[in-house]
């Protein structure tokens, strides 16, 4: 029988049996990014299938996504009180089967529950995978390494995601873009077992079922209101739902600062890099998504490649990302102070945007380029965020610290596009005239019956994405700032055991 795992393990250094078991948790972690994509080019041939409305099309691509979020604080915690590796195999089997049942689908509806299925399974695999790489590394030095790993394979699946998709479906039918989780989820669940230990918090206390519907209604309209800005505008029904979902969030807050049991506990702030490293972490993924908003769509409309050929080139910028991490790591480990890199970091990143901010309508060379610094800066101060905020929070406390940061990050991508698109969105529709001024992708629908509109589209689109890429530059300056205050002198949490919780008492 195995053990849960204490915080009073002395740390000691993983050796190969570790390696290998991150080797297996790198492949889970890899599918549940890329399905955040997968279905960039696979929609046309469902949608010949399938016929859905063009409700069910918005809601077979998003509801991933939405569940994903909703459901990864709640899951964290879980993980927490019954186990993650357990949760973790739970997931792989909810995952696997979901991808089967969406792979031969025969329905609109069908498609969008296996979605939903793979948004459920997704959210336990991956606060796992980060807790339980929190409990085998112990070593400070081998953990960041890990860390570093598995913030690369996070922002990389992404991208592959896309091309992945568009290369499947140009050779197969669309259902092959989920099978293709088969083989990851029945390596998972076979060797998980052997190579993966159990772990969880030691005195959980009980769940707290309230947290469950709370954290959901707080977390989904926000994501789901910033997710429609971007191509609808500051609608006033998308303004209601965000605020809504701050209401709740402020009874979520409330609620686990008065519970006994929280599901997301107050004594994960209690580390001084916990909370600046949540902040952080936020601030980073909005840069980045904010402007992959961008260029994907200038790739496509601005230079006229194919979406298959910008998919290809958008992953030039993810070749240097494998240096990133591994270097950022080992300057913290040979004495850099961890604020510096990580200050560095945003600083590069706000490079990246100033170079975006000189594109013009053929700039291909510059706008990857720009995208690559971009990537190199965030995925740093990703790697070094997110050792530090797991090395502050309790080991008892793994998975709910994992599922925050996560749920932060969900938050700033979702925010990012809607600030930076709704900023380029603006300059766009300043400078073109009211006949078609809406998106690009309209203009260039009608450019045959209005001589020069197409070109004076793109052009418009450039500036705005240069406007959207100054605001990028000056946020990322201003957290480079932030992080030089917040992290200066921050050490790495000792393991040490977290208080018993207080019995469990009535609130009116």
């Amino acid at each position: 029988m195995t053990n849960p795992t204490s915080t009073t393990t002395p740390p000691g250094r993983a050796g190969r049996r570790e390696w290998t078991a991150l080797a297996v948790l790198m492949l889970p972690l890899l599918l549940v990014s890329m399905d955040v994509s997968v279905l960039y080019f696979a929609v046309p041939s469902i949608s010949a299938d399938l016929e859905p409305s063009g409700t069910q099309q918005l809601w077979i691509f998003d509801i991933y996504a939405f569940v994903l979020a909703g459901l990864l604080m709640t899951m964290g915690s879980l993980g927490d009180r019954i186990g993650r590796r357990r949760l973790l195999l739970i997931g792989a089997v909810a995952f696997g089967t979901a991808s089967l049942i969406a792979a031969y689908a025969n329905s609109a509806e069908t498609l969008i529950a296996a979605r939903a299925v793979l948004g459920i399974g997704g959210a336990t695999l991956m606060p796992s995978t980060m807790a339980l790489i929190r409990t085998m590394f112990t070593d400070p030095g081998q953990r960041a390494k890990a860390i570093g790993m598995w913030s690369g394979v996070m922002t990389a699946g992404i991208a592959l995601g896309s091309v992945m998709s568009g290369v499947l479906v140009e050779y197969f039918w669309w259902g092959s873009v989920f099978l293709v989780n088969l083989p990851a989820m029945v390596l998972l669940l076979v060797l998980g077992p052997i190579l993966l230990p159990e772990s969880k918090a030691a005195s959980p206390g009980r769940f707290d079922w309230l947290s469950v519907p709370l954290s959901m209604a707080a977390v989904l309209p926000v994501v789901y209101g910033l997710k429609e800005i971007p191509s609808e505008g500051w609608n006033v029904r998308y303004v209601v739902s965000i605020t809504v979902g701050l209401l709740f969030a402020v009874l979520f807050v409330h609620r686990q600062r008065t519970t006994a049991s929280p599901m997301i506990s107050p004594a994960l702030f209690r580390g001084r890099g916990f909370g600046p490293s949540v902040a952080l972490n936020l601030i980073s993924s909005f840069g980045m998504m904010g402007s992959a908003y961008f260029t994907t769509q200038y790739l496509q409309s601005v230079l006229g490649k194919s979406a298959l050929e910008a998919a290809l080139w958008a992953l030039l910028p993810s070749v240097p990302i494998g240096a990133a991490a591994p270097l950022a790591t080992s300057l913290v480990q040979k004495g850099v102070d961890r604020a510096h890199v990580v200050t560095a970091g945003f600083a590069i990143g706000a490079v990246g945007y100033a170079l975006l901010a000189f594109t013009g309508t053929d700039s291909m060379a510059l706008v990857l380029t720009a995208c690559g610094v971009l990537a190199v800066g965030v995925v740093t101060v990703i790697s070094q965020i997110t050792d530090l905020a797991m090395s502050s929070a309790p080991l008892e406390r793994a998975g709910s610290a994992s599922s925050l940061m996560e749920t932060g990050a969900e938050f700033g991508g979702a925010l990012g596009m809607a600030v930076l698109g709704s900023i380029g969105t603006a300059v766009y529709r300043h400078e073109m005239p009211d006949a078609a001024r809406e998106t690009l992708g309209g203009a260039l629908a009608v450019a045959d019956r209005f001589p020069g509109l197409a070109t004076a589209a793109r052009e418009a689109f450039t500036s705005g994405m240069q406007g959207a890429a100054i605001a990028g530059a000056v946020l990322l300056v201003g957290a480079a700032g932030l992080a030089a205050l917040t992290l200066r002198g921050v050490e790495v949490r000792k393991e040490v055991a977290e208080p018993e919780p207080e019995p469990e008492k009535s609130l009116a």
